[in-house]
């Protein structure tokens, strides 16, 4: 089995509604996002996948969050915008662009600070 991962970032601001401390207030972060898949076997090129290809994916998924206030984008404004539901939500995005290929999408993990993060496993 073959373990790759990528990672882009994003800045963007965001409130936590029905927190109790600073992060209830208007905030912002750069977001690290790697996403990690696995492959099988490789191609006749040697490659589970091209990371190239990879990037590409997860940048346009990225991009619909990226200088926003994510309490205002959808599904966030309903599920509320924490690294949790951040990394769900892009898991589901990024899933669907690989439902008839050779690699699956293992994980997501979403860093809001540089020691702070969380990982998304459905």
């Amino acid at each position: 089995m073959y373990h790759l991962f990528v990672e882009e970032h994003f800045d963007a601001a965001h409130y936590l509604p029905n927190y109790h401390g600073k992060c209830e207030k208007l905030h912002g972060h750069r977001f690290k996002v790697v996403a990690h898949f696995e492959a099988a076997k490789l191609d006749e090129t040697g490659l589970a996948y091209d990371f190239v290809q990879l990037k590409q994916h997860l940048r346009e998924i990225l991009a619909r969050f990226d200088h926003t206030c994510l309490n205002d984008v959808a599904p966030l404004n309903k599920l509320g915008p924490s690294s949790e539901n951040i990394a769900a939500t892009i898991y589901d995005a990024l899933q669907a662009c690989f439902s008839k290929s050779p690699i699956k999408l293992a994980k997501v993990e979403v860093w809001e600070s540089p020691t702070t993060g969380v990982a998304y496993i459905p």
